[in-house]
């Protein structure tokens, strides 16, 4: 065996390799963790996109159940005879269907397997759903240690399906500042004409245009305020990045409103970073959310941020600091919320550079990388101390 290949391997499982706030985190995640310390390999338990070109390393492989809905006993045999093949020393699944990978990897021998709870279920925005609690709680013998993104899904965890809180660790997603930062060269470089005019107001969103993110609601917010105030009509834009099958229904409510031309919707883009930039306020109207990686994006690019009061989100935003954040699925707050940044652009500004210096102190990427790190290296220091590079405590 080679010197590299002594180095533990961590065997990530999510739902699928896609353009998301959760696999943007396991994309830095791997991209970031010390090369010489650890494998990596992704499992999606549906399919992958383009996205995985987003992994800078090359000898990550990603593979792709392509588990049909329910119970699917053939996905299972094929989780074990992979899991026996790559023999991991770590599998790691995050939310709700990395569930199925868990008697695979036990069957197969791996001795550590941390499940991530990132955020609430479209189908259980407030995680009442008695069915989905016993699910977790069936599964949770067979967990070694959880990790949680927030307080809310820390409790979660431990209140509701009843694991022990030794057993839980919280690790905040963090953001590449180097990368998400204030940049008035690039701003709106990259818009449509129409929108590169000094005088509009950008609110924009970036996020998958599903359910859960209600992108419905925010464009009937933005509706509502460009037809209640005249300034708004004038100069307020709204852009949305990404892409979903909820894309339908908000080009119905721009077209129904006929403010169709006051929209761009850019679709997935590669180039983030720079149309963020451009915003003068950025806008998360989720209906769940865990901890949201588009926030701390936002924050760190220096805009304020208007969000709902769900999930993690209120142990992001800081009120009347960093931003402000409204109930959930209610579209004239959003629309009042976002008339008042409007004519206010002090504030917004204000918030903004609130916003960046909380950044760099709580979310940066690096603490969240040491946070996984330590993670891993105590696990590991129990189990497998060899492989470690530590000594068992």
């Amino acid at each position: 065996m080679t010197a590299a290949d002594s180095r533990p391997l961590v065997a990530h499982v999510i739902h699928h390799l896609v353009t998301g706030g959760l696999e943007n985190g396991l994309v830095n995640l791997i991209n970031q963790l010390p090369e010489s310390r650890y494998r990596h390999a992704v499992i999606c338990m549906k399919d992958y996109s383009d996205f995985r070109r987003r992994i800078r390393r090359a000898d990550v492989p990603v593979y792709a159940m392509h588990k049909r809905a329910g119970h699917d006993w053939r996905t299972q045999v094929a989780l074990w005879r992979l899991f026996r093949e790559l023999r991991p020393a770590i599998v790691h699944g995050r939310n709700l269907s990395a569930l199925d990978a868990l008697v695979p990897a036990a069957l197969a021998g791996v001795r550590i397997r941390i499940h991530g709870e990132h955020g609430r279920d479209e189908r259980d925005p407030d995680g009442t759903d008695r069915r989905l609690i016993w699910m977790r709680r069936l599964h949770a013998p067979l967990v070694t240690h959880y990790v949680a993104l927030n307080a809310d899904l820390e409790n979660y965890v431990t209140a509701r399906v009843g694991v022990r809180p030794q057993r839980v660790t919280r690790i905040y997603n963090g953001v590449d500042l180097a990368r998400f930062r204030p940049d008035a060269a690039a701003a709106r470089t990259s818009f449509p004409a129409p929108l590169r005019d000094p005088a509009c107001f950008i609110a924009g969103t970036v996020g998958r245009m599903q359910v859960v993110k209600d992108h419905a609601n925010l464009a009937r917010a933005f509706v509502q305020a460009v037809t209640d105030d005249a300034e708004a009509r004038r100069r307020m834009r709204l852009v949305i990045i990404g892409d979903g099958p909820e894309r339908g229904e908000v080009e119905r409510i721009l077209r129904q409103a006929g403010v169709q031309s006051l929209v761009w919707l850019a679709g997935d883009r590669s180039d983030v970073p720079q149309l963020l930039a451009g915003f003068d306020l950025f806008v998360l109207p989720s209906r769940a959310e865990g901890v949201s990686n588009t926030i701390l994006e936002a924050m760190a690019t220096g805009l304020p941020v208007l969000a709902t009061r769900v999930g993690g989100n209120p142990e992001l935003v800081d009120e009347g600091v960093t931003g402000r954040l409204v109930p959930a699925a209610d579209s004239a707050a959003l629309a009042a919320a976002l008339l008042g940044y409007l004519r206010d652009p002090a504030l917004g500004r204000a918030q903004g550079r609130a916003g960046r210096a909380q950044v760099e102190r709580q979310f940066s990427l690096e603490r969240m990388l040491a946070d996984y790190d330590a993670l891993y290296t105590r696990l590991l220091a129990r189990v497998h101390p060899a492989r470690a590079g530590l000594q068992a405590t």
